[in-house]
């Protein structure tokens, strides 16, 4: 049941609650013959209690109290109990006598209103105090009551004058702050003889903003005395806070007053130097600081056209219009964008591979192809129109790349990433019609470095993504051709760009996932990854004091023995780059800077040698690539390339009893290596007599064969000749030698393919101690290109079939034997 009067807003509350004798006085001149009942219908209220002398209007929503007010209407008396509940959020249909105050007020029905959605709206009076004496069994909340009325003696008649006293001047300086009610509290006092003062106390507590528990408590004080008194402290209380209102109020209004006098002034100082000469309004002054950019600059004559266009366009906009903000902030854009603006380029060759050599070890062959384009640059009069895309695993040193031949160059640098993009604004910029609209990342790299030639470096191009929103890769295909780019037409700036001066360097760790038409445009360069001698000279001497400084150690702090980074490399951060080699290395460095922290005197310097790396680092993480110390039978070693640079891969075979010969592959093959599973099965069965004689082809066998890391998905048509051998070794029960690794794609004919990743596999095979590798005939090219230092170590076999194979992977009399049988048959073959 909800009380309208007791609403959340208190001032409807107050107009609401206004003293009888003046809403129903002639109501109340039929009082004397109106009867009292013994027991009453109970009537729980959420919000607030009610007072004697009130009158005040409460809605009934239909139930099982709609039906009893029914029955109400029906009485003679028409009075009901209105008692309060002990919890504010109670649920009025599910309440015992012990959930409700026992002290309330008998309210009489002066009217009922139908309301259209359902109950009623019910003017009540309230008559007289109230408690509960017993429940009454039956349909309806009823309960037997005791009346209290107020009784006042000769000994506190002047003590309840005085409180009176004091009560109808608490509120008449009530009314001087909060002037709200002050007509009908007029009424009242001017009415008023004060012989009434628990009526009084009454109305003056139903005023306040009290809590309903502090309401509840004056309601069920019986004694004049002690009415009065609390009736007077809640309204000091009420006073206090009024004047804490009135205070904050006055101090809004005069921050707000302050603030429009300053403004108003403001304006009138504005208008005063404006007339006088001796200042400029907003708009003149954006338009002066456009026409200041584009002053010494060449900007082309369709670019120009549009500038005066739209600055013609500002100066006759309002400058509180929306389209001024657009206007403006197209201006900008055009503006700032450094037309005709050039960084003097460096091409002295010397300078550039000094820079080269400072940056980087190694990759030689990477810093040859820039030097050559720096060398071209030099002879044609700038760098232009190359587009050169690194390919490699992490942390090999791409970004950095970039960021030095830039600085050989003298050029800005300016790097962003469309790894995950999906939206072809971001390239080529938002329309202007749109909230919000922005120029695409070219236009933004100009305005960032402030040249018309800088170098842009575009991460991971190899995961850029597309959807309904576009493709942002086709949009790359403008930027990055050579012929099309110099009249580059970026969506939002909606003029012609040339970007012929820029040099674009792409980084991406595959190709595979690169559209051909993006891959066509761009110069391919290659980094493999580094091994350990690399690493090594790495760490010493860029990463070790990069890092010492970085961590606030001096070389008298700590020193790393070359076995010790050795180690670290092997047993921490067995990868093709050297991003988690530096990770380690930061781990020691922070832990060491922690003793030099907390040390009160200089520590010992800490050197950091193989045999104190556990307590730096933990246990090695990695102990070796290799799986087995002596290969057993049905196992071969596999040369492979990830997008993390090259690994080890075992091919495991097995056989077991089965009704029919058949062959299952696992280890989460892809589709190109399960058709070079099938292969190898195809080719061995075919030629099983020219390799073991008479042995059966696994007659009624069934033969399992597995790549292992199962977590870790596979393809590739490299690992033919592996597979092959493991097959092979199988059905001869003959294991394959130790220290050998192959890598090749077979045919049914038995004929070697080239591979890929020739470098990435042979820089596995040597970190993971492999001597004798065995590689397809046509990629002796690949290995020629290959730096001498990387060959050192092994003995390398190139093939052109399988059938050479065979000899250098069993060794010994095994590969003889094997090797006699295939001549046997070739000599058979020949006199036949």
């Amino acid at each position: 049941m909800n009380d309208k009067n007791r609403e959340d807003d208190e001032e409807r509350d107050d107009e609401l609650s206004l003293p009888t004798q003046e809403l129903f006085g002639k109501d109340l001149k039929q009082k004397p013959s109106l009867p009292f009942p013994e027991d009453v219908f109970i009537m729980p209220l959420n919000r607030r209690p009610f007072f004697p002398g009130m009158a005040a209007p409460i809605v009934i929503e239909t139930g099982a109290y709609y039906e009893a007010l029914k029955t109400i209407a029906k009485t003679e008396h028409k009075c009901m109990g209105l008692f309060l509940t002990k919890e504010e959020d109670a649920n009025i249909y599910d309440l015992e006598m012990e959930d409700i105050y026992q002290v309330g007020i008998l309210a009489r029905i002066l009217r009922i209103v139908p309301m259209e959605q359902g109950g009623a709206q019910v003017i009540l009076n309230m008559e007289r105090r109230i408690s509960i004496k017993s429940k009454v069994k039956g349909k309806y909340f009823r309960a037997k009551i005791d009346y209290h009325d107020d009784v006042v003696t000769n000994e506190i008649a002047k003590e309840l004058k005085a409180y009176s006293i004091s009560i109808i001047t608490t509120i008449k300086e009530l009314l001087k702050l909060n002037p709200l009610f002050k007509e009908e509290l007029q009424i009242f006092l001017g009415h008023s003889d004060f012989t009434e003062p628990g009526r009084l106390a009454d109305f003056a507590v139903a005023l306040t903003t009290a809590t309903r528990e502090e309401l509840q408590g004056v309601l069920e004080t019986f004694n004049l005395s002690d009415r009065v008194s609390k009736a007077l402290i809640l309204l000091k209380k009420e006073l206090d806070l009024s004047r804490l209102q009135s205070s904050i109020n006055q101090r809004i209004e005069a921050t707000i007053s302050k603030t429009q006098r300053e403004f108003f002034l403001r304006e009138q100082l504005k208008a005063i130097k404006k007339e006088l000469g001796m200042e400029k309004d907003d708009k003149t002054v954006e338009v002066e600081k456009f026409k200041e950019r584009i002053h010494n600059r060449k900007v082309p004559e369709d670019v120009m056209k549009v500038i005066q266009e739209e600055l013609d366009k500002l100066g006759s906009l309002e400058i509180q219009s929306p389209e001024y903000g657009v206007c403006r902030s197209y201006l900008d854009w055009l503006t700032v964008t450094p037309w005709g603006v050039f960084s003097e380029e460096t091409t002295d060759l010397e300078l550039a591979e000094k820079v080269l050599e400072e940056d980087h070890y190694g990759l030689k062959d990477i810093k040859e192809r820039i030097l050559e384009f720096i060398g071209v640059g030099k002879l044609t009069g700038g760098v232009k129109g190359s587009i050169i895309c690194l390919v490699g695993p992490p942390g090999v040193g791409k970004t950095s790349i970039g960021k030095s031949v830039a600085r050989a160059l003298n050029r800005k640098f300016f790097r962003f990433s469309v790894g995950g993009m999906r939206d072809e604004a971001e390239i080529k910029g938002h329309r202007r019609t749109y909230i919000g609209a922005m120029p695409g990342k070219m236009v933004q790299a100009l305005k960032t470095t402030e040249t018309m030639n800088p170098v842009i470096m575009i991460d991971e191009i190899d995961k850029i993504g597309s959807s309904y929103h576009g493709d942002p890769a086709s949009a790359l295909l403008e930027v990055l051709d050579p012929e099309q780019n110099q009249e580059f037409l970026d969506h939002y700036l909606d003029v012609k760009c040339d970007l012929s001066n820029i040099l674009f360097m792409v980084t991406a760790n595959v190709l595979d996932t690169i559209p051909e038409p993006l891959k066509d445009r761009m110069e391919i360069l290659r980094l493999s990854g580094y091994i350990q001698r690399e690493k090594v000279q790495i760490a010493k001497k860029y990463l070790i004091p990069r890092n010492r400084k970085d961590m606030g150690l001096k070389t008298a702090d700590i020193a790393f023995t070359e076995a010790g980074i050795g180690q670290v490399i092997n047993g921490y951060a067995r990868e093709a780059g050297v991003r988690n080699l530096e990770n380690n290395l930061k781990k020691i460095m922070r832990k060491v800077a922690k003793k030099v922290a907390s040390s009160k005197k200089k520590p010992a310097k800490v050197t950091v040698t193989e045999k104190k790396l556990p307590d730096f680092l933990g246990k090695p993480i990695f102990t070796s690539d290799r799986y087995y110390e002596k290969t057993p039978v049905g196992v071969c070693t596999g040369l492979a390339w990830t997008a993390m640079g090259g690994a080890t891969l075992y091919i495991e075979t097995s056989s077991s009893p089965s009704e029919k010969t058949e062959m299952k592959l696992t280890g989460q093959a892809g589709d190109v290596m399960k058709e070079s599973a099938q292969i190898a099965w195809s080719y061995l069965d075919s030629h099983v007599k020219e390799f073991v004689g008479e042995t059966p082809f696994f007659k009624k066998q069934k033969v399992h064969i597995h790549i292992p890391e199962g977590a870790t998905p596979k393809d590739g048509p490299s690992a033919g000749v592996t597979m092959v051998t493991s097959l092979l070794s199988l059905l001869a029960n003959k294991p394959v030698n130790e220290d050998v690794g192959m890598t090749g794609e077979i045919t049914l004919t038995g004929k070697v393919l080239p591979i890929g990743g020739l470098k990435e596999k042979l820089i596995a095979a040597k970190r993971s101690g492999l001597k004798t590798l065995i590689f397809p005939e046509d990629n002796r090219r690949d290995y020629d290109e290959i730096p001498d230092y990387l060959q050192k170590g092994v003995n390398v076999h190139f093939v052109k079939t399988y059938e050479e194979i065979i000899p250098l992977v069993f060794g010994g009399k095994r590969g003889k034997k094997l090797a006699i049988r295939k001549q046997k048959k070739t000599s058979r073959s020949k006199r036949a």
